[in-house]
């Protein structure tokens, strides 16, 4: 899949393309019905697929604190190349996006840059400056410059429309069947091993640690996961994610104990999904309490893990 961040810049679709426009975050299963009508609808026309997305999220862009992430660029990118789509226009969401307005991004993105002969949206789909731009407006300039423009029909769970809002909700309630039923899988955070500060393996749990740079987690706590990239099957063990105020940090931390495991871990890949959260994170007296409330979250991981998987 080519990947381009620039508005401006040659054709990625000299022979016309079917174009998927949205902030994807998560790529859950109402994105990936979008990814799949537009894949289809494009190999009907013999025209390219295109996905065009932006980075940072425009909600995050304008929001006055942190927007909590369902995804990485990095799995964005992989679950968009993924679903089939020739390229896709990752644009940098910045002030002078910000202020393009919704036909200037139509002419300029949609038909110069991207070649779309067909658009499709979700049908709740703003863009362009103060939000101008919609469906109907698509439509309207699809009439006159010869493309056509359409929304997905909503993709719904158990009567609920699937969004990111909900998921990010279920999560943080530690809803993780709800939350994993929504994406059409289980949510997971990954990153590369870093070495830490070597506390958990004097204190008999070592752990493989994965800093979280600028994403936000839409979670915090102790958690029951199984861990993907160690062997061909995921790895049972107990994470914590936070601010680990025992011992005063400031850094969010996604730090993962694997039950029984020896190995070197450090600088592989891994994805750490969440199964049960155990509890929150919490200040203790000193590391002697910290080290018996970790055997006591272990065995609640095993517990938890031991039980037979659910479709």
């Amino acid at each position: 899949m080519h990947l381009a961040r620039d508005p401006a810049g040659p054709s990625l679709a000299p022979r016309g393309s079917v174009v998927a426009v949205g902030a994807l975050d998560g790529l859950h299963r109402g994105h990936q019905a979008l990814l799949t009508r537009v894949r289809e609808r494009a190999t009907a026309q013999n025209l390219l697929p295109l996905a065009v997305s932006f980075e940072p999220l425009p909600r995050a862009f304008f929001m006055p604190t942190p927007l909590p992430r369902l995804g990485s660029v990095r799995e964005k990118i992989a679950g968009i190349a993924a679903a089939g789509m020739h390229a896709l226009l990752l644009l940098r969401f910045d002030a002078a996006l910000a202020a393009m307005s919704a036909e200037t991004f139509v002419r300029q993105v949609l038909l110069a840059r991207c070649g779309a002969r067909e658009i499709w949206v979700g049908a709740d789909f703003r863009f362009g400056h103060a939000r101008g731009g919609d469906l109907a407006l698509l439509q309207r300039m699809g009439a006159q410059l010869g493309f056509a423009a359409h929304a997905l029909e909503t993709q719904a769970h158990d009567g609920a429309r699937i969004s990111s809002s909900a998921i990010r909700a279920a999560l943080a309630e530690g809803r993780f069947e709800a939350a994993a039923a929504l994406l059409g899988r289980p949510f997971t955070m990954g990153g590369r091993v870093v070495r830490g500060q070597q506390l958990g393996r004097r204190l008999g749990y070592p752990t493989a640690n994965i800093r979280l740079g600028r994403r936000v987690s839409p979670l915090a706590g102790i958690f029951a996961v199984r861990v993907q990239g160690v062997a061909e099957q995921p790895w049972p063990g107990v994470a914590s994610l936070g601010l680990r105020p025992t011992v005063d940090g400031r850094e969010m931390l996604l730090e993962a104990n694997l039950f029984d495991f020896s190995g070197d871990l450090y600088g592989r890949h891994l994805d750490i999904a969440f199964v049960q959260k155990l509890r929150d994170e919490e200040k203790f007296a000193d590391l002697a309490a910290l080290t018996a409330q970790m055997h006591r979250d272990a065995a609640a991981a095993r517990r938890v893990l031991s039980e037979p998987l659910t479709a």
